[in-house]
């Protein structure tokens, strides 16, 4: 907003004097508050700080002594500058302790070698400054009807980024207050430079104040929260310490943040949203960019160098859960859930629900981690979470890459997709080997193919139980399920032999084909499966 030293010196109405700077050129950057005339030597006292003096020096001493205490107390009150002109006292130079004493303290000291027009000067200086208030002021209320707007209308924390990006010209990050980047826009920067190692940079640039500019790092720093808890960080990079107008929206855009996270309620946290990009992405791209990798290190979950484990949790949802809670809220609490889990269990990883039915992982572990102890403390942290739906755990493979990390993810997910219910939503996890031809058919559930097999095995039999209300299917499940051990079959069934063995020559009967033949019962126990998978897929 105010003009510096050098940036007045360069106006034409001072120009016309011929300014020369004798002395403290290290001060030309001062800004200039004012601009004030003053010929005696008794005025610092009546000064603020920042003002340009303007003097003909008529009433200074020739004594260098008092010259020299003189300008010390232009400086010791903040003093931007002062300008002698060299035409009624002085002609030629100026004492060498007024010179000396600028030097000592920085102080920027000007001669004018012509007349000039003092009234001009103050007038046009005074003026630019003027009405950079004003558009200052006009800003500022711009600011404040922008980020009105943006909080009543709940935008989300990307489109607050933008727009601080956009009238600051300057990249911006939101950050947990453990230095975890949520969301950032760079302002047309390389992300991997304004991202990389971050958290160790960021937790470095520490600050006493809730607002304030670190100038080692660039950084103005604005706390997020409400309410008395905090929660993030807002950073504005900016190599140069930020106008008072950049702060204003900082703050304001803290402020719309905090408000958001409030209203938010029925919404992922911020960093369960976060985490779900990253996830997305590395599911949806074979070869994941660099900036994903950079992005990923930036939530403190490294993909370099480590084990990687995809993860896939699924939620059994029961009658008894459906109508209490939405499919939504309950991945959402799992999510949460599931990422206190891998903090219990020391694991670095991405957390969140990926699609509709199950909440993703990445595991990140170090070379020396033993995965399967890893994944059993992280099973049981699961199984045990309070006021969560009971799960099913599934991983994929290790891998030792970033662009392996899709094919572990998308095991995880199959495998979790593949487990029945009843076999693993109490303990353990569960992993592609567990799943064997039930997976197969899992995976191949939408093929016409599969559905026009399973209808023609047990077409007839579905239609049969259909129309008498018998349970012929359920007898048949019973007579596969235990390789075609009636006895076993009758006493899982809980019925008497005869009445079991009844039920099983009725199906027979319905379907035109024996029982015990070996391929007769792997067709209907593979339909049974495809039957099954078909009709319980959320």
């Amino acid at each position: 907003m105010y003009p510096t030293v050098a940036e007045v010196l360069a106006l034409p109405v001072l120009r016309h004097g011929r300014p020369h700077v004798v002395a403290g050129a290290a001060g030309l950057d001062r800004r200039v508050r004012w601009v004030h005339v003053a010929e005696v030597i008794d005025i610092a006292h009546l000064l603020k700080g920042g003002e340009l003096v303007l003097t003909t020096g008529v009433a200074l001493p020739d004594d260098e002594a008092e010259l020299g205490k003189y300008l010390d107390s232009l400086a010791a009150v903040g003093v931007a500058g002062l300008v002698v002109e060299l035409v009624r006292h002085w002609s030629d130079a100026l004492p060498a302790g007024l010179t000396e004493a600028a030097d000592r303290c920085g102080l920027p000291l000007v001669t004018l070698s012509r007349e000039t027009r003092y009234v001009a000067v103050t007038e046009t200086v005074n003026g630019l400054i003027v009405d950079a208030q004003v558009d200052e002021l006009r800003e500022a209320e711009r600011v404040h009807q922008t980020f009105t707007a943006l909080t009543v209308s709940g935008a989300e924390p990307e489109v607050v980024l933008r727009e601080v990006a956009r009238m600051t010209d300057q990249p911006v990050v939101l950050e947990t207050l453990s230095h975890e980047v949520l969301a950032y826009d760079t302002a047309g920067a390389d992300p991997g430079d304004l991202l990389a190692g971050w958290p160790r940079q960021s937790a470095q640039v520490q600050l006493g104040e809730r607002t304030g500019y670190h100038p080692g790092a660039g950084w103005l720093v604005t706390v997020v929260g409400a309410r008395g808890h905090d929660w993030g960080r807002l950073v504005i990079v900016c190599a140069e310490p930020p106008r008072d107008r950049h702060v204003v929206v900082a703050e304001r855009a803290a402020s719309a943040l905090a408000l958001h996270r409030l209203v938010a309620k029925d919404t992922d946290s911020l960093e369960r949203q976060a985490h779900r990009a990253v996830l997305a992405e590395l599911l949806a791209t074979p070869v994941p960019a660099a900036e994903l990798v950079v992005r990923a290190a930036a939530l403190a979950v490294p993909l370099t160098g480590r084990q990687l484990i995809g993860a896939a949790i699924r939620p059994v949802l029961t009658g008894a859960t459906e109508p209490a809670l939405s499919r939504a809220t309950v991945l959402r609490e799992l999510a949460e859930a599931a990422a206190v889990a891998t903090r219990r269990a020391r694991v670095s990883a991405l957390v969140a629900v990926v699609g509709d039915t199950s909440v993703r992982a990445l595991l990140s572990l170090s070379p020396q981690a033993k995965p399967d102890a890893v994944l059993e403390r992280l099973a049981a942290e699961v199984h045990q979470a309070r006021g969560v739906a009971p799960s099913i755990v599934a991983v994929g493979s290790t891998v030792d890459s970033a662009a392996d990390a899709r094919r572990s993810l998308t095991e995880a997910g199959h495998v979790a997709d593949s487990v029945p219910a009843a076999e693993g939503s109490t303990s353990g996890f569960h992993r592609l080997e567990d799943v064997r031809l039930r997976g197969l058919l899992h995976l191949l559930a939408d093929d016409e193919r599969v559905t026009a097999f399973a209808s023609r095995e047990l077409g007839a039999l579905l239609a049969k139980d259909s129309a008498t209300g018998n349970r012929l299917l359920q007898a048949l499940r019973f007579y596969c399920a235990h390789g075609g051990n009636k006895s076993a079959a009758a006493a899982a069934a809980h019925m008497s032999r005869t009445a079991y063995y009844q039920q099983l020559a009725r199906v027979e009967q319905v379907l035109g084909v024996p029982l015990e033949d070996p391929e007769s019962m792997l067709s209907l126990y593979v339909a049974l499966l495809a039957h099954d998978i078909h009709t319980t897929r959320p």
